[in-house]
C-alpha cells in the first residue's frame, strides 16, 4: 500500500501563491512518477502537472509559467508552487502517485485552494 498525505491548501486573493506539498509513504520502491490534479466545484478531475523521478515535469497550458512542480526524492515528496493564483485555479488538488505495476496509481485526500478576486 501507498500512503499520500497532501498540506498546504489555503484561501488567498488573487495574484497571491500557496504552495502545496504531497509526501509518499509504504510500498514506494516502484514508484516512477507523482502528478497533482484538480477539481473546481462543478467540474471533472483535471491533469494540472506532473513529474518524473528523474524530474522531469509536464504541465498543463492554463498553468504553465505560473506553477512549478518539483521533487525531493529524499523525502519521497511532490511540491506545487503555485504563483499569480488566479480565481479560477479555485479547486480541490489532489496528489497522484505512479508507479509500475501500481495500475491506475493512488490518489492523496485533497486540499482546498481558494482563490478570491
Amino acid at each position: 500500500q501507498v500512503q499520500l498525505v497532501e498540506s498546504g491548501g489555503g484561501s488567498v486573493q488573487a495574484g497571491e501563491s500557496l504552495r502545496l506539498s504531497c509526501a509518499a509513504s509504504g510500498s514506494i520502491s516502484n514508484m516512477n512518477a507523482m502528478g497533482w490534479y484538480r477539481r473546481a466545484p462543478g467540474k471533472q478531475r483535471e491533469l494540472v502537472a506532473t513529474i518524473t523521478r528523474g524530474a522531469i515535469a509536464n504541465y498543463v497550458d492554463p498553468v504553465k509559467g505560473r506553477f512549478t512542480i518539483s521533487i525531493d526524492n529524499a523525502k519521497n515528496t511532490i511540491y506545487l508552487q503555485m504563483n499569480r493564483l488566479k480565481p479560477e485555479d479555485t479547486a480541490v488538488y489532489y496528489c497522484l502517485a505512479m508507479g509500475t505495476g501500481w495500475g491506475l496509481g493512488y490518489w492523496g485526500q485533497g486540499t482546498q485552494v481558494t482563490v478570491s478576486s
